[in-house]
């Protein structure tokens, strides 16, 4: 109805409408899916509305924010801040800090499993993985890896295995979640960054900064299917929803490339801003987030085009982007 039926309305009815049209945009709001970008030189949180593609808040994020996760029902975020070796909660109905769970010396990234039951948080200067318990939001146990320096810890969709990349390795360590333990080392490529599944749980995608590859691993006998030539220090990965592509940010070189998965192949490369590094996709598959450290902004790709729609201005140094 447009603003003339408004007004046209008799007062008792002008007023069910209104309250009837506002009621429909908190619910189209709380429904949309938001992006919130780390922002580790502002100590910041960026929220953008992807439906709209606004930005509609900056919220504290400790002293130095990097790896997110978004729990259930968006109540909390998952915040990993270096400087205070903790996981930092923001509370996202008061857009206040939380508490503070200590885990240890400098932990990285963030992920959270498939049911929204664990957030792990790889903690590099203790070499294993902290998780905590969503549910009491206090930290649960840690699992030892082989690997120096973690820095992406990353359920599979299954919520079966964990991959863990570290920064000093050329390897990706594989924890059986469920035994709490590492059960495999698979060799990769110098200094592996971004780590991405199919769907289906079967392939890994794991990014190495230093080799400019992306290696994939099959899940089940941890072996090298293929070794994908990718940009300048490739770092971030994401996978599209279908399972059909994989995007790979290319630190050196500001771009996106993007991978075929039925051929392994590289079929098309998406200029973005400077320094792109973690990213993530809407639910549908159908616009990919990239945060843009050295632009202090996000570019936001249509995946079905695979064109750049816009640049957003963030915070100081965006570190990634977690969608819910």
């Amino acid at each position: 109805m447009n603003l003339t039926h408004y007004l046209r309305a008799p007062l008792p009815l002008l007023a069910l409408l209104l309250c009837t049209a506002s009621s429909t945009q908190a619910q189209s709001s709380a429904t949309t899916a938001l992006a919130y970008v780390p922002n580790e030189g502002s100590g910041t949180i960026s929220v953008i509305d992807t439906s709209s593609d606004q930005l509609i808040a900056e919220l504290p994020g400790g002293s130095k924010p990097r790896g997110i996760a978004v729990g259930v029902g968006r109540r909390w975020l998952y915040v990993s801040d270096q400087p205070r070796n903790g996981l930092q909660l923001v509370d996202l109905g008061t857009r206040a800090l939380g508490a503070t769970i200590a885990l240890g010396e400098s932990p990285e990234g963030v992920s959270i499993s498939p049911d929204g039951r664990w957030v792990v948080a790889a903690v590099e200067g203790k070499n294993e993985i902290a998780v905590t318990d969503t549910r009491t939001n206090m930290l649960a146990f840690s699992i030892a890896v082989r690997g120096r320096n973690p820095e992406h810890a990353v359920f599979s969709p299954n919520g079966r295995l964990l991959f863990v990349s570290a920064e000093e390795g050329e390897a990706v360590d594989v924890i059986d979640f469920g035994a709490r333990k590492q059960v495999a080392q698979v060799a990769v490529g110098a200094r592996p960054r971004g780590i991405g599944f199919l769907p289906d749980s079967s392939r890994a995608y794991v990014a190495t900064e230093n080799a400019n590859e992306v290696f994939v691993i099959d899940t089940a006998s941890f072996a090298i299917l293929a070794r994908i030539k990718a940009g300048l220090r490739a770092n971030g990965i994401a996978v599209h929803p279908s399972g059909r592509e994989v995007y790979v940010s290319n630190g050196g070189d500001a771009n996106v490339s993007v991978i075929d998965t039925a051929s392994n192949q590289v079929v098309a490369t998406i200029p973005v801003g400077q320094r792109p590094w973690n990213m993530a996709l809407t639910p549908d598959g159908k616009k990919l987030y990239v945060a843009n450290g050295r632009s202090n902004s996000v570019s936001v790709i249509d995946t079905a085009h695979r064109t750049k729609l816009h640049d957003i201005p963030v915070g100081k140094l965006p570190w990634g982007v977690a969608i819910r």
